[in-house]
């Protein structure tokens, strides 16, 4: 073979890689609006009278969410299986930011942590690495960091609204989020970084915590009427 027709086979290879990755990135895009249009809905809850809709938006999320499944299913024929990790970065973050989304409804509809197992399964994709797509620890975890900034920020507005019992139950559950997390030994650099900014979610719930107990407002309803 010459140089000429060995330079000829590796352009064929480049131009073989770079249709499989412009594939990828359409597909990822669309994940990527589907991601967007699931947190424009979500956001909601935010405001003063969201609170009340939570089930229903909740409700409308999941609803939403077959749509991703429809593009994961999609997603995973652009590519060959065996290659998954050449190509992963392709769709990360998008990947995290769906695992965030999951477990955001999975905790405003029952205030606990949802399992990587049923984020996987509200996105659409597997567990275990040799069935294919599927959502990694790590992925699983940065999602969970980015559903703790949320509920930092979800504790200060349920204050502008009037729900004091909310923040105190939030503070219990970031707790333990930081106490799991203490758990293990990041040496993911990105994720570690991530996870340094829980220290902080965790200091601003406390803040509202203790603003309202000084206000005497911090304990739940229930305990007001048994008064």
């Amino acid at each position: 073979m010459s140089v000429t027709e060995m330079f000829a086979d590796i352009q064929g290879f480049l131009s073989a890689d770079q249709d499989i990755r412009e594939d990828i990135r359409k597909v990822v895009q669309l994940l990527e609006q589907s991601a967007r249009e699931v947190l424009t809905v979500l956001q909601s809850v935010h405001q003063p009278t969201g609170f009340k809709e939570i089930p229903t938006k909740c409700a409308k999320a999941r609803e939403m969410f077959c749509t991703v499944r429809t593009h994961m299913a999609e997603l995973r024929t652009k590519f060959p299986a065996e290659q998954y990790y050449r190509f992963q970065e392709h769709w990360r973050f998008v990947l995290q930011r769906l695992a965030f989304l999951a477990a955001f409804v999975g905790y405003l509809e029952s205030e606990t942590l949802v399992t990587r197992e049923q984020v996987a399964k509200i996105i659409g994709i597997e567990v275990v690495r040799e069935e294919g797509f599927h959502l990694g620890v790590e992925d699983y975890l940065a999602g969970v960091l980015i559903m703790a900034s949320e509920l930092s920020r979800l504790a200060v507005n349920s204050v502008t609204a009037g729900d004091y019992g909310r923040p105190l139950r939030i503070s219990n559950f970031i707790n333990e989020l930081d106490s799991g997390f203490r758990l293990l030994n990041l040496k993911n650099d990105p994720l570690r970084k991530r996870y340094d900014g829980l220290k902080y979610d965790v200091k601003k719930i406390e803040e509202v915590v203790y603003d309202l107990s000084i206000r005497g407002l911090s304990k739940e309803p229930e305990a007001a009427v048994d008064k």
